[in-house]
């Protein structure tokens, strides 16, 4: 296959910037369109809507046999809202500027998505003897959650790819791992009463600070003693608070308290066991402070979570993917959680790794953009795969 100009896929990437496909908004337009240009191809794509939601969907396409195993690409469509930032350039609407496009998602991850869309209409009449694959999702920055439906609406329907290839933004690096994450909400309860008679009543902020106090102890355990893993800048787990809301009035002991925190796991890790050692370390702390005899442990619920990746180094599938690129290309284990993990867990023996345009240090804030350069080496690489689909 000839080497393809990234032309048509950063015309493609304006089109997808300008759908303001916010987690939790409705992506179906956006995704009607991608299903149009891929039909115009003559390739079949698929749409599956939340079951709740029909204006929020994945899509599902695939090229060539299809009694064989592939390589799939996975990219989400949702991007993060920009409320309260600070955008010198209309964010939903692509600036090109020195060697960049800035608008939001251009890095996280519609850069990719143009990408990958782009290679599946290239590949549609290549002689491929293995299948390329294309999954995008909805409300990935949430938790994975579109992708679930995807993969329930799969299961027993294809062999299990040979590579899934997730094109978060790594500056093309080959990403071999990353942290799985757990989201939980903590319910502290206590009695409500005038605070002048304060010692009478069991305060909920006390039981909420014993807990955040006991991930603190933990988090110092798991730095020090806890399994490590090389590659991360962090190589531990992580338990991190993100918000807590309690109380009603200062002369009011309060009554309830919501704290809500992470655990953030190697993927040899347990967060089950983590969780349990935080709740035994919180208890103990509240008898340490001797709460009164009504004072009850938080009530702890898993709120959304999604498993960690490892792909070993020297696996066939980094070696595959490595040839690709250009010579000398470095791996990376990223901080950032992805569907990966899904796809791994509903196909254990497929290997996952996380490799696309754009810089993960831009994502997420005011004047988001991707190299233009990078969109012209995922092009590459993505033109090197169909190559070799059909060796």
């Amino acid at each position: 296959m000839t080497s393809p100009s990234p032309s048509g896929s950063l015309e493609l990437l304006r089109e997808l910037i300008a759908f303001p496909s916010v987690s939790l908004a409705p992506n179906a337009d956006l995704m009607a369109r991608v299903q149009e240009l891929l039909s115009q191809a003559g390739i079949t794509a698929t749409l599956i809507a939340d079951p709740e939601d029909a204006t929020r969907c994945n899509l599902f396409a695939s090229i060539g046999p299809q009694e064989v195993p592939g390589v799939m690409l996975s990219g989400h469509t949702d991007v993060v809202p920009v409320q309260g930032q600070a955008w010198t350039v209309p964010p939903f609407e692509a600036t090109g500027s020195d060697g960049r496009i800035y608008g939001r998602g251009s890095s996280d991850m519609k850069g990719f998505v143009a990408c990958a869309v782009r290679a599946m209409i290239r590949a549609a009449h290549a002689p491929l003897k293995r299948p390329l694959q294309l999954a995008l999702s909805f409300d990935e920055e949430i938790g994975c959650v579109g992708v679930r439906h995807l993969l329930r609406a799969l299961e027993g329907t294809l062999p299990a790819p040979m590579l899934c290839l997730v094109g978060e933004p790594t500056l093309m690096k080959i990403g071999t791992g990353h942290k799985g994450k757990s989201a939980y909400r903590a319910l502290c309860r206590g009695q409500a009463g005038h605070s002048g008679l304060a010692p009478h009543f069991v305060n909920a902020i006390h039981t909420a600070a014993d807990l955040v106090a006991a991930m603190r102890d933990v988090q110092q355990e798991l730095a020090e003693h806890g399994l490590r893993e090389a590659g991360y800048e962090i190589p531990y787990s992580t338990v991190h608070v993100g918000t807590i809301n309690g109380g009603k009035a200062l002369n009011i002991v309060p009554g309830e308290c919501e704290v809500n925190f992470e655990i953030r796991s190697l993927a040899q890790d347990d967060p089950a066991r983590i969780l349990a050692r935080l709740l035994a370390r919180t208890e103990a702390r509240m008898r340490d402070a001797k709460a009164l005899p009504d004072a009850a442990p938080p009530e702890v619920q898993l709120v959304n979570a999604y498993p960690g990746l490892s792909t070993a180094e020297d696996s066939p599938a980094v070696r595959l993917l490595a040839s690709l690129l250009p010579q000398g290309t470095s791996r990376t284990k990223v901080a950032f959680g992805t569907e990966g993990g899904l796809f791994r867990q509903c196909w254990n023996q497929t290997p996952v790794l996380v490799c696309g345009p754009g810089n993960i240090e831009v994502a997420h804030k005011a004047d988001e953009y991707v190299e233009v350069s990078q969109i012209a080496a995922c092009d590459q690489m993505l033109a090197r795969l169909t190559d070799h689909l059909c060796a």
